[in-house]
């Protein structure tokens, strides 16, 4: 009982350290470029996670490994590099932690919709989280009486896709591949990108990068080096399912950060859209089959 209140406590920590760092986002945006923002924080994500590898990743070099490993966080790298700057694009845009969260949140449920296009099996939940995600997305859409999808909200959408395709093509490649120094290099080459383009495309200040020092800090270090090793140590003693629920609610804290922090406030449409949207993204997680299991098991217990 003591590991699994353990790991779950750490799952939630993971959740509110990323539902917060839109919070960071947010405020981050009012100093610095969306490029800028992204390329530090990246690379300060990066090398905090050589002492997680230290710890938890030694293992005998493998070159086909390390190969592989190098090839897919270029190209996880680099889809991370969109998905990330639509979002910060995005959040800039809305002006709203709450909100950018809860958009960016359906990737979650585009994930199992996109294998299935692909030709996969995909549970009938699926479908009706999906129904639910699109009900609260027109709710937290609308303005009075009319559906308006403003540039913000479309470029974090097109971001969810994004975000879905990182994690598809991470499904796809994780056990040949060395999870933690793909980590650390796919957020290096988002990094690298990030700031190239920054060079080029925006003014570099050292003051407005002080005053952002905070919100970058805590998207950095915070979000990925701490919030990664706590999922880490989480998710080895937890069912998979229950994690990925855990790690939804990413969304909810995104909200309460907006609100506490930012003092955001919706509409009681708004609010009731984003409820939709969690229900749809809970519901995408679950598997209709695996709970009929367990629910057998333990009659026969």
């Amino acid at each position: 009982m003591k590991i699994k209140i353990k790991s779950t406590v750490l799952l939630f920590l993971t959740a509110i350290i990323w539902g917060f760092a839109f919070v960071a986002q947010r405020v981050g945006a009012d100093y610095v470029g969306t490029f800028t923002f992204n390329g530090i924080r990246f690379l300060l994500g990066s090398f905090s996670l050589i002492p997680v590898i230290l710890i938890f990743e030694r293992e005998e070099y493998n070159k086909k490994k390390m190969l592989k490993t190098l090839a897919v966080s270029l190209a996880a790298g680099t889809i991370l590099f969109i998905a990330a700057s639509l979002q910060q694009y995005g959040v800039v845009l809305t002006g709203s932690a709450g909100k950018a969260g809860f958009l960016t949140g359906l990737y979650t449920v585009l994930v199992p919709v996109i294998r299935f296009l692909m030709g996969k099996k995909t549970d009938i939940l699926t479908f009706v989280g999906a129904f639910f995600a699109v009900g609260g997305l027109f709710l937290l859409c609308m303005t009075g009486d009319k559906l308006t999808f403003g540039k913000g909200d479309i470029v974090l959408i097109i971001g969810a896709v994004f975000w879905a395709l990182h994690i598809l093509i991470i499904d796809k490649f994780v056990n040949e591949i060395s999870p933690l120094k793909f980590s650390m290099l796919q957020f290096f080459v988002c990094g690298l990108i990030s700031m190239v383009i920054a060079v080029f495309t925006e003014n570099i200040e050292i003051t407005a990068v002080k005053s952002a020092l905070v919100p970058i800090l805590y998207g950095g270090l915070m979000s990925v080096g701490v919030a990664y090793t706590c999922q880490i140590l989480g998710q080895k003693d937890a069912d998979p399912t229950f994690a990925s629920i855990v790690f939804s609610t990413e969304s909810v804290f995104s909200a309460i950060g907006g609100a506490i922090i930012l003092h955001e406030i919706m509409s009681g449409r708004g609010y009731l859209g984003c409820v939709l949207i969690f229900i749809g993204i809970v519901l995408s997680q679950l598997n209709l089959k695996e709970i009929r299991k367990k629910i057998c098991n333990r009659n026969k217990q």
